[in-house]
């Protein structure tokens, strides 16, 4: 992560950049200490989803499993470069995707490289199932890419990527590999993400040496995230790897929940449509607080319709569903290794 927070910081270094940061965190502690929300300044950084469209099937994933309800599509350039003329003096990190496999958007490498262009660190999360142009890819200027890859086998890795191709991914990641040497690049890092499974545990050992060999800079392993009892068999045996406490059928995520966010005061999401959600755990815009298209993103943030569910949360966390199965306050990623 070394590489990756000192490209955060040289792109955090502006008088605006620096002031919201800091009076954004001084707005969420005293929201804390009041349990009523405060809001000054602007997001430190945005969640943008290029699309929703998926080409694999995973099972705890909402959009592969088709229990995602929204409709489906691509964001259109034209609104992805009015999100970033919004922001981009305020946010430092341009967050590339939600549900969906960014890479799908046919304008995906102009997105990077307009945000790049911009001032803002780039991070995208990928499957790295579709096809690419990898010296593309590097020119964009994408500043560091999450590479999910759960398995060292075909038959491993297709329990859960269901539909996914591993000789592609590999393949696709020694291009970025070779195409970063010949173009003399330190960018994309290259950040290989294993999520933990009962049926991939035992391969940890293994890809940590695989790791090695494809010269990527990180390797990090991930807890998943289940919605149901019928979930449950996903988890691995080693507890270590679980982000729930398991009661026969029932399972809790393992942290004391408190009335705070840290990403209501930091990071909007902004899905293919325009339409914006609280954070990322809001995959169907249960709570809508506007679109784009018909305000700025800066209004929205500092809007009534966010306010309040700010406030919500600070008076009663437990309420909210996707509050009780959010990742907030809990180490997702339990081990990470670094070349």
């Amino acid at each position: 992560m070394l590489k990756q927070n000192k490209r955060i910081v040289a792109k955090s270094l502006k008088i605006k950049k620096i002031s919201n940061l800091l009076i954004g965190n001084a707005s969420r502690l005293l929201s804390n200490m009041t349990h009523k929300s405060h809001i000054w300044g602007y997001p430190t950084a945005v969640m943008i989803e290029p699309t929703n469209v998926c080409n694999l099937k995973c099972p705890l994933c909402p959009s592969g499993n088709g229990t995602l309800k929204r409709a489906k599509g691509f964001m259109e350039f034209s609104l992805f470069k009015k999100v970033i003329d919004e922001v981009k003096e305020y946010a430092t990190m341009i967050i590339l995707w939600n549900q969906g496999e960014p890479y799908l958007n046919k304008d995906f490498n102009k997105m990077v490289k307009y945000a790049t262009d911009a001032g803002l660190f780039t991070l995208v999360s990928t499957n790295l199932n579709a096809d690419m142009d990898a010296e593309e890819v590097v020119k964009s200027g994408l500043d560091s890419m999450i590479v999910s890859l759960d398995g060292s086998t075909q038959e491993t890795y297709n329990q859960y990527r269901v539909n996914g191709n591993l000789e592609k991914v590999l393949s696709n990641v020694e291009k970025l590999v070779a195409a970063k040497k010949k173009l003399k690049s330190n960018t994309p890092i290259i950040r290989w993400q294993f999520l933990v499974m009962k049926h991939n545990e035992h391969e940890i050992e293994e890809i940590k040496q695989k790791a090695k060999e494809l010269e990527v800079d990180q390797l990090s392993f991930k807890t998943i995230q289940i919605y149901t009892k019928e979930d449950i068999k996903f988890l691995p045996i080693n507890p270590k790897y679980r982000r729930y406490n398991i009661s026969g059928e029932d399972f809790e995520i393992k942290f004391k929940m408190e009335n705070k966010c840290r990403r209501m005061w930091q990071q909007p999401v902004v899905n293919w449509n325009g339409d914006v959600a609280i954070c990322c755990f809001d995959k169907d815009i249960e709570f809508p607080v506007g679109n784009v298209k018909e305000q700025s993103l800066l209004s929205i943030w500092q809007g009534k319709p966010f306010q309040n569910m700010r406030n919500a949360v600070l008076k009663n966390r437990k309420a909210f569903e996707i509050c009780r199965n959010c990742g907030e306050g809990v180490k997702l990623r339990i081990e990470e290794k670094n070349r």
